[in-house]
Parts: C-alpha cells; sequence; structure tokens
C-alpha cells in the first residue's frame, strides 16, 4: 500500500496544532502507561498501522512488558490490566466506536470509579487526539515506521 500525500506537508499549521493538542494531553494527571494503552487500543481498533507501530515502540522505550502489549487486544480476557486501566481501555473503546445510543451510565458509572472527574475529561480529551491522528494516517496511508528515526523509535529495537 503507497501513502497517498503528505499531510503534516500540505497543512503544516493545522498539524502543528493537532501535535501541540496531543502533547497537552500528556501533560495531564493521566500517566504515560494508561496513555500508551489507550493509543494502543484506539489505533487496533481503527486500523491505524502507523500509529499501532508507534505507540508499541513508545511503549517498549518506556519499558512497558511484551505480554501486557500482546494482550491490549484482548485485555478482557486478560488479568494483567489493572480495574483502572480496564475502566481507561473501557472508555476508550466507547468513545472511539460511539453507540448510536451514546455512552452506557454503567460504563460511565465504572469508569467514575476508577477515574476522577478531571481524569475523566483528561482521558477523553486523549482519546480524542489519537482518534484524530489514526483517522489521518488511516486517510493518507502513512507507512508504519517511516519516521521511527525522527521520533527516536528506533531505541525501541523493533525493526
Amino acid at each position: 500500500m503507497t501513502a497517498r500525500l503528505d499531510y503534516a506537508k500540505q497543512s503544516p499549521e493545522l498539524f502543528k496544532k493537532l501535535a501541540t493538542f496531543s502533547q497537552a494531553t500528556h501533560a495531564t494527571s493521566i500517566e504515560a502507561t494508561i496513555h500508551d494503552l489507550v493509543n494502543i487500543r484506539a489505533s487496533q481498533l481503527n486500523g491505524c498501522g502507523f500509529c499501532l507501530d508507534m505507540h508499541v515502540k513508545e511503549a517498549t522505550i518506556r519499558g512497558e512488558r511484551p505480554l501486557r502489549l500482546h494482550h491490549v487486544a484482548a485485555w478482557r480476557e486478560s488479568n494483567l490490566f489493572s480495574p483502572r486501566e480496564r475502566a481507561c481501555l473501557a472508555w476508550t473503546e466507547v468513545l472511539t466506536e460511539l453507540p448510536a445510543q451514546g455512552v452506557p451510565d454503567e460504563l460511565y458509572e465504572r469508569v467514575r470509579t476508577q477515574l476522577s472527574e478531571q481524569e475523566i475529561v483528561e482521558l477523553t480529551y486523549a482519546v480524542m487526539a489519537i482518534n484524530a491522528w489514526n483517522r489521518a494516517n488511516v486517510a493518507f496511508r502513512t507507512e508504519p515506521g517511516a519516521l521511527d528515526k525522527a521520533f527516536g523509535l528506533d531505541k525501541a529495537g523493533l525493526a
């Protein structure tokens, strides 16, 4: 599959604004481990090979265990995730694949038992950011691994 165009080059100001927004979601009370899980799960759901590749490499560089990375797609069946991580993964899924009837009350209440109101809002923005990146990279077929050197992802040793 061939990349279609370089969207960052075609609209650098909007790209920079999305990058700034995305970076701001990482400067919140949501821990880096959860950001990694959220980014990986949303990218799996959206079929974004570029983002999935990038976020698995980032998580690896930060020391995430390989088995947990393998289990993200089946997190409900895995015993490797904490209740807080499970709540965040469930929130990621429902916001990525918005059901016609919206977010179920039961899920919202479960998330509230694990995160503060501020954390729910910050997690929501993080999910919004990764979904925006997924949509751009899927639309323009950005090649997985294409920016590894530029982003320092070659340090993951997963080439």
